[in-house]
C-alpha cells in the first residue's frame, strides 16, 4: 500500500510538472520594472517580462522564412492547456533604437499547439510610417488588438533593456509602440505555449526590445494553477499517504499496547 501511494504522489506530481513545464529562454530575458519608455502595464503591473537584442544569439527569435535576421532572443512559455472557445490575452510593447532602410527590427509572439504553430498573435516592425504591427512583411495578426492600429512613438527611446542603445535613435522608425493588447479566441482544445520573439535585421547594432505581460486564459494568469485533473491525481496522493500514516499510527498503538500488556504479565 505504501508503494501505491507513493505512485499516486509521484503520478500527480509528474502530471503537474508537465502542465507547468519551465519557461524557455534562448538569448536575453528577464523581469523588469517600469522605465523610461515602458511604463507600467494595463494588467498585473508593476512589472513586465521582456526580451531583448542586448545580447542576443544568431538565429534566436526569428520567423521562418523572413530574410535578414541576425542575433535576437527568444522566449517561450510554460505549457497550458485550454479548451475551444477560452480567450488568451496579454499586452506588450515593441521598442526598438533602429531605424529605416536595411535595418528593420522585428518582434512577434506566436501561439503553438503541441509544438505546432496555431496562430500569430501580433508581429511588430521598425517603420518611419504607417503601423508597426501587423509588421510589413511579416505574417499577419490573428488576433484582435486593442488598440487596433498603431504608429511608431517616435524619437530615441530610453529604456534600460536596450543595454547602451538607450537613448539612442539610428534613423526615422525608432521610438516604441506602447502598450498593445492582444486577444484571441482558441479554435479548439490543446497544450499551449506562446512563443515571444526580437531580432536585429541587417546588423547587430542598435537593440531592439520587447515587453510583455498579463498573460492569461479567461482572465486567469497562465502557470497560476494546476490543472483539474492534477488536483484530482495530488488529492488522491495526499489520502492514500494520509491513510498509510493512520495506519501506521494505528499499528504503532497495538504494539505498545501489547508490549505493555506483556511486561504486565511478567
Amino acid at each position: 500500500m505504501k508503494n501505491i501511494a507513493f505512485s499516486a504522489l509521484m503520478a500527480a506530481g509528474c502530471l503537474y510538472s508537465g502542465q507547468a513545464s519551465a519557461d524557455t529562454c534562448i538569448g536575453t530575458c528577464g523581469s523588469g520594472s517600469p522605465n523610461g519608455v515602458v511604463t507600467s502595464p494595463p494588467a498585473f503591473g508593476p512589472g513586465y517580462q521582456y526580451i531583448s537584442t542586448v545580447g542576443g544569439l544568431s538565429g534566436a527569435g526569428q520567423i521562418p522564412g523572413v530574410a535578414g535576421g541576425t542575433i535576437g532572443s527568444e522566449f517561450l512559455t510554460s505549457v497550458f492547456t485550454a479548451t475551444t472557445g477560452d480567450s488568451l490575452n496579454f499586452y506588450f510593447n515593441y521598442v526598438t533604437s533602429d531605424g529605416s532602410g536595411s535595418f528593420t527590427d522585428y518582434a512577434f509572439a506566436e501561439l503553438l499547439n503541441n509544438g505546432i504553430h496555431a496562430a500569430w498573435l501580433f508581429t511588430g516592425r521598425t517603420t518611419p510610417s504607417g503601423n508597426t504591427s501587423p509588421g510589413f512583411g511579416l505574417p499577419a495578426n490573428d488576433s484582435v488588438l486593442t488598440p487596433a492600429t498603431t504608429a511608431i512613438v517616435s524619437g530615441a527611446p530610453v529604456w534600460s533593456q536596450l543595454g547602451g542603445s538607450s537613448g539612442s535613435c539610428y534613423a526615422a522608425g525608432c521610438g516604441y509602440t506602447g502598450w498593445i493588447g492582444s486577444q484571441y479566441t482558441l479554435a479548439g482544445a490543446g497544450a499551449y505555449q506562446l512563443r515571444f520573439g526580437v531580432t536585429n535585421v541587417g546588423d547587430t547594432a542598435y537593440q531592439s526590445g520587447l515587453a510583455f505581460a498579463g498573460v492569461t486564459i479567461n482572465n486567469v494568469p497562465v502557470g497560476a494553477v494546476p490543472e483539474p485533473a492534477t488536483w484530482a491525481m495530488m488529492l488522491l496522493g495526499f489520502g492514500l499517504v494520509g491513510g498509510v500514516m493512520r495506519r501506521k499510527i494505528r499499528q504503532s498503538e497495538i504494539n505498545f499496547t501489547a508490549r505493555v500488556r506483556a511486561l504486565s504479565e511478567l
